[in-house]
């Protein structure tokens, strides 16, 4: 009787023993893990470095302006020699400053490759990050449908072992009377063990689900609330053809890098063109040998690299070779995303036919364990059907609750596959 007493008492704490514990929604656990995830705080320093690379590229468009100065000291001043005289051009110590302002007129659009190689990067990190975020997403969901499922294992294991102890009894008193032989007895008795074990086993399951979950949402980890199961069944689309990857980040990201080697490509290709500029300086040196201690000069002029050996051509060749990488990896990604949404879509048939067969089977299962308990207080039957009937039905509930895990998972994951989790 107390053995009884304390199941249900356990039964009775995994129903409602976070009734007075705060509630979390599925929604909820999602915000907190956006705004918690150092994953996702990470990930978002990426997009801000790659932006403020745009700023450097854009730089260059701006004039360059340079101040140096400082104090020289010699050992000796410099002079000329005539003959055997000598005449000091400078002092020996002297203080100099130079301000310049250089600006570049023209350059074969270098500045503007540059310029939108850094801002197509900057919207690859921003995909990049959406995809990090919904990656995140479906670990949040697969933690929070796990432990609803492993829940309800728990619920099942649980009656589980007071169905095995109102068996227990019925072998006990059957055996006292002399109607059936010791082995229904022990036999009834390991069961009820192996039941209570199977309760620890989901126990523990729920344990460490709540640990994975306190983790991606930031929350402590002896953190306990009563998760609110509020999503609908979902439905099953139709055959669409192709899935949309438009809002796919990882996808997007690579089409942008793609762009930005488009870009690169051009870039180095103008190594070798000409540079123009206008230059504005200021030169002072402090020396009382000359008249003009400050020259003051503007320069219009060009540059350019004649050669660098085999560098130019190098960078040619390295741009080029990187284009085509990411443009495989791109055609490669978008094949393995494909995959991936037709797998969850197959995963997502098969779990919501699952589940209409486990609700038939619980109902059939339920009436089978009936019938089997009446055989055997009736001397018909054996006590290992009525065990048999007990695990059968055990088996058929924690099918349905795993379909039910799997159903979820499979319909997020379908909303992944085309970034819209």
């Amino acid at each position: 009787m107390h053995s009884v007493l304390f199941l249900l008492t356990l039964l009775l704490c995994v129903l409602t023993g976070t009734a007075h514990a705060e509630s979390l929604t599925l929604r909820e656990a999602l915000d907190r893990a956006a705004a918690t995830s150092q994953g996702l705080k990470s990930a978002s320093r990426e997009v801000e470095i790659a932006r403020e690379q745009v700023n450097v590229a854009r730089s260059t468009k701006l004039p360059r302006i340079d101040l140096q100065g400082g104090y020289v000291a010699q050992a000796k001043a410099q002079a000329f020699k005539f003959g055997n005289q000598s005449q000091e051009t400078q002092d020996p110590r002297y203080p100099f400053f130079n301000f310049s302002v250089y600006q570049t007129l023209y350059d074969f659009g270098r500045t503007r490759d540059n310029e939108g190689m850094a801002r197509l990067r900057g919207e690859a990190a921003q995909y990049s990050y959406s995809g990090s975020q919904q990656d995140l997403f479906l670990q949040v969901v697969q933690a929070y449908y796990g432990i609803l499922t492993a829940q309800k294992l728990v619920q099942a294991a649980a009656e589980e072992v007071v169905q095995m102890e109102s068996h227990r009894k019925t072998a006990q008193a059957m055996f006292d009377e002399g109607v059936v032989t010791r082995n229904d007895l022990l036999q009834a008795e390991v069961r009820v063990a192996s039941s209570r074990q199977n309760v620890l086993s989901a126990e523990n399951e729920v344990a460490n689900g709540w640990l994975l979950l306190n983790y991606l949402t930031g929350a402590a980890p002896d953190f306990r609330a009563e998760l609110k199961d509020e999503s609908q069944r979902p439905q099953l689309p139709g055959d669409s053809g192709a899935p949309d990857l438009s809002r796919r980040g990882e996808v997007s990201a690579l089409k942008a890098l793609v762009g930005a080697d488009d870009y690169a490509v051009n870039e180095a290709k103008t190594s070798h063109y000409p540079e123009f500029f206008a230059k504005f300086g200021v030169d002072y040196l402090s020396n009382s040998k000359v008249r003009e201690q400050a020259i003051t000069a503007l320069t219009v002029g060009f540059k350019v690299n004649l050669f660098d050996g085999p560098a130019s051509a190098a960078r040619v060749r390295q741009a080029v070779q990187a284009r085509s990488r990411d443009e495989e990896r791109l055609r490669d990604l978008e094949e393995r995303t494909r995959l991936e949404y037709s797998m969850a879509m197959n995963d997502l048939k098969v779990a919501d036919a699952r589940i209409r067969v486990a609700e038939k089977a619980i109902t059939q299962g339920v009436e089978n364990l009936r019938i089997t308990k009446d055989r055997y207080q009736e001397h018909v039957g054996t006590a290992t059907e009525v065990v048999d009937a007990q695990t059968l039905l055990t088996k058929t509930r924690t099918d349905y609750y795993r379909s039910m895990f799997d159903l979820q998972v499979a319909a997020a994951r379908v909303k992944r596959a085309t970034g819209e989790l």
